[in-house]
């Protein structure tokens, strides 16, 4: 069988790849039952294609919305423990060639992964940012009996400052703060209370990453060099170099996904994914980057500073009441005060969203920074034993 061809269905492709290096093994055998190491990485393939099946059956509301984030990582970190007991039942092989080279890459690109962690809890602090002012609006609009000129100069003041801080940080990068944090150190004192804001560019509030940092170049990096195994591999690892590169594959996809709709400095989308379709898991990754490259190009998101789905609810919310608040004149009448506090309410119901989820959100990329730093930086004597 040449190197690149792959056997069976995608229903069955886990069994086939495995089935070959039984027959190249056991060759003399006229039956052979499969190993419980073996059903383990059948098992393995089985759980990311649902996991993954069950994300792209999305609708277009909840693609690349919080909770649909939230369970993308919910997946990631369940496929990273299965493939960390996937060593540890095989520890022995770890450390001998060929499959150590395969485990030293993936160790490789979770130390790549890092930073993209970092930078995303930065963009979560960004969007907290954002939702401080909606919280300012809805103070202003909300739940007042009388709507005044004072509360809509209150309220006109923190849209704008909205609007500015919303610009997508494409060419601001220059005005972008240069500091030092990750969530592998303990942090001082917060300094966002005496945090200067500069409105008139996008600011990253990112502590973790320099000046010249680059979400695309780090996905990039991560994605180099990343390819399926060849028939000859499959065999001299004993089916573990399969589970190796679903692994990095997923890895590539969460993190693109997460740069794809959180802001974050120098996001770019242009990552290129080649998967054999044969994976049980390939049609199901394959289409959502479909999807989030379709969203992208749509001309209401192209400049947008992420294309999570609560940051174009609140651009498109604030850029409605804005217009009317400029267009309203007092005293407000039924009808504009109708309107106006329609507006509001919806406009509250974004924010409640982003409340209730910001902070779950940031303690997954805590969780997942975390196991890719014992994988990375740690090393595999520490996630295997």
């Amino acid at each position: 069988m040449p190197a690149t061809d792959y056997q069976g269905s995608s229903a069955s492709f886990g069994r086939s790849i495995l089935s070959f290096r039984r027959d190249q093994v056991h060759s003399m055998e006229a039956t052979h039952e499969a190993s419980s190491h073996e059903l383990e990485l059948e098992a393995f393939q089985r759980k990311v294609a649902d996991r993954f099946l069950d994300l792209s059956s999305a609708g277009p509301d909840d693609l690349l919305s919080l909770s649909w984030i939230r369970k993308l990582l919910d997946s990631f970190i369940s496929c990273q423990e299965e493939f960390r007991v996937i060593l540890f039942n095989k520890r022995s092989h770890v450390y001998k060639a060929p499959l150590d080279r395969w485990i030293h890459e993936f160790f490789e690109r979770s130390v790549k992964a890092l930073d993209l962690c970092n930078a995303i809890r930065d963009g979560i602090e960004q969007i907290r940012e954002w939702k401080k002012l909606i919280e300012i609006v809805l103070c202003a609009l909300d739940n007042q009996r009388m709507l005044g000129e004072g509360q809509f100069r209150r309220a006109k003041k923190a849209l704008v400052d909205l609007a500015i801080s919303m610009l997508d940080e494409r060419d601001s990068t220059a005005a972008l703060a240069h500091r030092n944090r990750s969530f592998g150190r303990q942090n001082a004192a917060s300094s966002r209370d005496q945090h200067h804001r500069n409105f008139g560019h996008f600011r990253s509030l990112s502590w973790s990453v320099s000046r010249s940092w680059s979400a695309a170049r780090q996905l990039q990096a991560i994605g180099n060099n990343l390819a399926a195994p060849k028939a000859s591999e499959i065999v001299a690892t004993n089916g573990i170099a399969v589970a190796v590169y679903t692994m990095n594959t997923i890895l590539l996809f969460v993190m693109w996904a997460l740069v794809a709709a959180i802001p974050c400095q120098d996001r770019g989308l242009q990552v290129h994914f080649s998967i054999p379709r044969q994976f049980p898991w390939a049609a199901a990754i394959l289409s959502l980057h479909d999807r989030v490259l379709e969203e992208s190009r749509r001309r209401d998101r192209r400049n947008a500073s992420g294309l999570l789905r609560e940051i174009y609810q609140m651009d498109k919310c604030t850029k409605a009441l804005a217009e009317l608040a400029d267009s309203v004149q007092f005293p407000l009448t039924e009808e504009k005060e109708a309107e106006v506090r329609l507006r509001v309410q919806e406009l509250g119901k974004v924010c409640e969203v982003m409340k209730e989820g910001l902070d779950p959100l940031e303690r997954q990329v805590r969780d997942v920074f975390h196991g890719l730093f014992i994988a990375g930086l740690k090393g595999s004597t520490l996630w295997v034993e």
